[in-house]
């Protein structure tokens, strides 16, 4: 008994004694592997600007190797040369991701210097063509659909082979509040972002044996080239922002530490998702 209480007394002493309380000492420990994607390869489609430049730029940060693309080479070449600048582990190739020769060349790109791949992040889009939904043409839905919807999938097709081969992995879909609140005269695009939401949760039950997780984000108005489209809209961004309850547009940073978060073994439970990501709004 007295060898119990004199350990219980040594125990409790360096509890209270500790020049380093517990609680800091085991977030000590977690903030050890801060680095939490380190030696992960991710791929990120619209990715040297915006958002997706963003998504880059915090993946690296936290350690992952970034596969960066965009259809114009002088945007490759400018944001890869920004984020080297930075110290961060980042590579990137043109891709126009609605082109299969286009997404031939990122996955060649993306495995010419690792061995796998475990994550993708999907961003590139079509901007928005303002119209009736009903008055687009064919060629308006075969490019919105094609790009914001198909080419995620079948770019993702491309890629599993190689996610399975390191165990599994991430996917994070980029949507947009678009669909749970619609835009007027911008059916088509309102219609691509929903279908994101639908795709996400079929890709999710599917590859979940795998090992492979897959979210999407719901961005709000994000201070991207969209802002850029204001005089075309059939509203003002400042009436728009009223049904925003932090009363600002977001930042395209407010989305990327969320995607880091949906890649990271932090959220290994989570998939099939749809998180917003809009300053909330009542609406939603």
């Amino acid at each position: 008994t007295t060898s119990m209480f004199r350990a219980l007394s040594w125990t409790l002493r360096g509890l209270h004694c500790s020049s380093i309380p517990l609680s800091t000492r085991m977030f000590s420990e977690r903030a050890d592997k801060s680095r939490s994607l380190a030696d992960k390869v991710a791929v990120i489609t619209g990715s040297t600007k915006g958002i997706g430049f963003a998504i880059a730029r915090h993946l690296a940060q936290n350690g992952a190797h970034v596969v960066i693309c965009s259809r114009k080479q002088w945007n490759v070449d400018q944001a890869v040369t920004t984020l080297q600048k930075e110290g961060l582990s980042v590579t990137g190739t043109v891709c126009h991701v609605g082109k299969a020769e286009d997404r031939d060349r990122l996955v060649a790109k993306a495995l010419e210097h690792h061995n796998g791949i475990d994550f993708l992040v999907c961003v590139a889009g079509v901007n928005p063509l303002v119209g009736s939904t009903l008055g687009a043409s064919e060629q308006v839905w075969d490019k919105i659909l094609g790009v914001n919807v198909k080419a995620p999938a079948l770019l993702l097709s491309q890629l599993l082979p190689h996610m399975e081969n390191r165990g599994g992995g991430s996917v994070v879909l980029v949507s947009s509040v678009a669909a749970y609140m619609p835009i007027s005269k911008l059916g088509v695009y309102n219609t691509s972002k929903t279908a994101l939401l639908g795709l996400c949760k079929s890709l999710a039950m599917e590859l979940a044996p795998k090992g492979i997780r897959v979210n999407s984000i719901v961005p709000g108005l994000i201070k991207t080239d969209f802002i850029q489209m204001e005089k075309t809209l059939p509203y003002s961004l400042s009436d728009l922002n009223k049904v925003y309850g932090l009363q600002r547009l977001g930042e395209p940073e407010d989305c990327a530490g969320i995607v880091s978060f949906l890649c990271s073994s932090d959220a290994s439970y989570i998939t099939g998702e749809n998180i917003t990501v809009a300053g909330y709004s009542p609406k939603l």
